[in-house]
């Protein structure tokens, strides 16, 4: 169970991409004389970013590969900020975030799975491993989800966070309002 002080007082959610947010596989190939790149992305994970956003949290991807499959797919849910460094230097990708925004390390949580995520996961209040992370990378996590990057690993680090801070069902409530389709049954107290 996540301490819900930590919860409520994160204001920044950091995702690594590949290994997080997808199952860490790519898909290379060729169309015609163009190299294509394609990537697997859970949509529960979607929901579960478009969640946090929701409750006001800023979201962030930051990935040691530069991808136009990771771009579009940040583009789709509407992340407020995608950073791609192909050195992996994600330490001071993270500190440009944090400065531009005016966060400190206090206010964030990040979630990762191999050695480049861990200089980010020291440092943030809420570290975050997901279940096929690496020793080291869970060694130093607060918090293992129970399923793999890939697998809907980030709806499952959205549902603790947003149900901690006491947001999870209002979030819900909304999402169904906004859609004008409530599951049946959902109107009536129990």
């Amino acid at each position: 169970m996540l301490d819900a002080a930590v919860a409520r007082r994160l204001k920044l959610v950091g995702l690594d991409v590949d290994g997080v947010l997808t199952d860490n596989g790519v898909y290379l190939g060729m169309v015609g004389d163009h190299p294509v790149e394609l990537k697997r992305f859970h949509i529960q994970d979607g929901l579960g970013v478009r969640m946090l956003r929701s409750a006001g949290l800023v979201v962030v991807w930051l990935s040691g590969r530069e991808s136009t499959a990771t771009a579009l797919r940040a583009r789709e849910l509407g992340v407020d900020e995608l950073i791609q460094d192909p050195m992996a230097r994600k330490l001071p990708a993270f500190e440009g975030v944090l400065a531009r925004r005016g966060f400190a390390w206090e206010d964030c949580a990040f979630v990762g799975d191999d050695l480049a995520d861990l200089p980010v996961l020291t440092r943030v209040a809420l570290p975050i491993a997901v279940a096929n992370a690496v020793a080291e990378v869970k060694a130093g996590a607060r918090v293992v989800t129970t399923v793999a990057g890939g697998q809907g690993a980030v709806r499952e680090v959205a549902e603790l966070i947003l149900k901690a801070r006491g947001e999870w069902q209002g979030l819900v409530t909304k999402y169904f309002q906004e859609r004008g389709d409530a599951p049946h049954g959902a109107q009536r107290s129990r």
